[in-house]
């Protein structure tokens, strides 16, 4: 999700991101830390919200607005370390580490004054859970949170998840194994509480428009209309920490073109931007320019059934002469110029580390494999593979967002492949943010620029995307031996580091190497103007882009 982790999603969107600026003393005072400074920012986003129901999210850009206004039983603070959210104190954990029993802050509330209370989650996680909702965030729960599985598959009743209010403040939940980054879970957005008896009152109006919602996080939302092109978050009074939000109002408007955002930001009239290719080099040496990596891989989806019918990329060679044919180390600095890197695997570096040798995965699995990447002969070698089998002319549309960044990378795309791979036309779909995760999640493409960032700190954040029958990468790919390895690392050897290791090393090399289901491009980093004054606006490595409860202006 992330981010789009991702995350995500999540597509090929320059999310626009503000990073924090290291300052001020723990102890000082709201008042002391801004003094008489207006508490208003203006950033920007490029692209619409598009749900603001936290079981629904499965974009960067709704999860990032829903971290501001919901709070779950943990945040994300500074440098991805998490904090206390709604929770009153880390969870009593049983000895076979399968139990977490939670107290719910006493003084937690909704916006309406009615109490945060252990129901709130029980009802949210059933939810999510049950297949009459249609959550593409449900797998997160899938061999997590006891009896998901079978919840989900429709052989238990949705009453028989693990996840149970002992009373009003008391929230147990069973684990279906122990599971070592739980934590990174429950701070996710599909975690988060929601209000039974409000839901139910809005019916089909809950979370349409900003006047449909209630909020437990340190903001509140104001005027977004479901579909519109700006919003503004406010300072939550009823919120337990309020004391501690500095910021009265955070301002957003959806920008799609660089140099408008350009030009609200050299007026003043924007805190941040995300700077394009051009603007990256115009902008190298400006003092307020900063370089934000991420743990977000974009890449290449291949669809092998449309309409229900195989697609040509149902074919292997098309695949990887695809894979091969586009020079990914110029598109990073030639198109994208800013910071980004040439990526040939599914997980990013940075993401996961050998809890032995502390290897980054990203080595190991190299080390370990030879990855599909940028060689036209290789390329051309398939691509005479293929056209044996599906004729010398062939035509595939290529899908992605319509921002000048999206439509640039396209166009790269599309150039490359023709010229590598004589027969080939790609016919470029450009279409606003929210039109192309429809398009995704129906299946209705051929190819499409798409990205995901991490969820929470596991190689499984990224590659149980592509098990069989899973709900977000819609690109109709199955292999029986892909879905054993992810799945023995979330049951039989969930408690097994070094085998959960070798398992994904082996996993991600069927999934690029072996069947080319998707290929990677980069890893991103973003090249941000951003005005110093603003300090504490904590950068997330994994789930929402940033945080604005601790953020404000110097």
């Amino acid at each position: 999700m992330k981010k789009l982790k991702l995350s995500v999603v999540t597509a090929v969107v320059l999310i626009v991101g503000l990073v924090l600026a290291a300052c001020g003393n723990g102890s000082s005072t709201a008042k002391e830390e801004t003094g008489k400074k207006d508490q208003t920012i203006n950033l920007l986003e490029s692209a619409q919200i598009a749900t603001m129901d936290t079981v629904m999210s499965t974009d960067v850009v709704s999860g990032t607005a829903m971290d501001q206004v919901f709070e779950g039983l943990y945040t994300l603070g500074k440098d991805d370390k998490f904090e206390l959210g709604v929770a009153a104190a880390e969870p009593t954990i049983s000895s076979d580490d399968k139990t977490y029993t939670f107290k719910i802050r006493d003084d937690a509330e909704w916006s309406n004054g009615t109490p945060v209370t252990a129901q709130d989650f029980v009802y949210s996680w059933r939810k999510a859970v049950n297949p009459a909702t249609g959550s593409q965030y449900a797998y997160m729960f899938d061999g997590f949170i006891a009896n998901a599985s079978d919840i989900m598959a429709k052989k238990k009743d949705i009453n028989t998840l693990g996840v149970k209010a002992v009373d009003d403040k008391t929230l147990e939940v069973k684990l279906e194994r122990p599971t070592t980054y739980a934590k990174s879970l429950f701070a996710f957005v599909t975690f988060k509480p929601q209000n039974e008896k409000y839901v139910k009152e809005q019916g089909e109006n809950y979370a349409k428009t900003s006047d449909n919602l209630i909020y437990n996080g340190p903001f509140t939302m104001k005027d977004w209309d479901g579909n519109g092109d700006s919003w503004e978050y406010v300072k939550n009074d009823k919120y337990w920490g309020a004391k501690d939000v500095k910021l009265n109002n955070a301002k957003i408007n959806v920008v799609k073109q660089p140099s408008t955002g350009i030009n609200l930001y050299t007026k003043g009239e924007a805190d941040a931007v995300v700077l394009s290719a051009e603007y990256a080099k115009q902008y190298a040496n400006d003092k307020d320019r900063i370089s934000v990596p991420q743990a977000s891989v974009f890449y290449l989806k291949f669809n092998q059934k449309r309409a229900g019918k195989d697609t040509v990329l149902a074919n292997e060679h098309v695949r990887k002469a695809i894979a091969q044919s586009y020079n990914k180390e110029a598109y990073a600095k030639q198109i994208l110029a800013n910071g980004s890197v040439a990526a040939d695997q599914q997980v990013p570096k940075g993401l996961a580390k050998n809890e032995k040798t502390g290897e980054d995965f990203t080595k190991a699995a190299g080390e370990a494999n030879k990855y599909l990447t940028y060689n036209v002969e290789a390329a051309q070698k398939e691509w005479k593979l293929a056209q044996k089998e599906i004729g010398d002319k062939v035509t595939i549309e290529l899908l992605s967002d319509d921002t000048d960044n999206a439509k640039s990378s396209s166009q790269y795309m599309k150039d490359q492949m023709e010229k590598n791979l004589p027969g080939l036309t790609v016919s470029l779909k450009n279409v606003p943010f929210n039109n192309r995760v429809d398009l995704d999640s129906k299946s209705d493409f051929d190819m499409e620029l798409s990205g995901w960032g991490a969820d929470f700190q596991d190689p499984l954040t990224f590659l149980e995307l592509y098990v069989t029958g899973g709900t977000n990468a819609n690109i109709n790919y199955s292999n029986k031996e892909y879905d054993a390895l992810i799945t023995a690392n979330k049951t039989t050897d969930a408690a097994d580091p070094q085998k959960r290791w070798e398992n994904f090393i082996k996993a991600q090399d069927i999934l690029i190497n072996q069947d080319a289901a998707i290929a990677p491009i980069y890893q991103r980093s973003l090249s941000i103007l951003q005005n110093p004054a603003i300090k504490d606006m904590y950068r997330h490595n994994f789930g929402s882009d940033y945080s604005l409860k601790a953020a404000y202006i110097k």
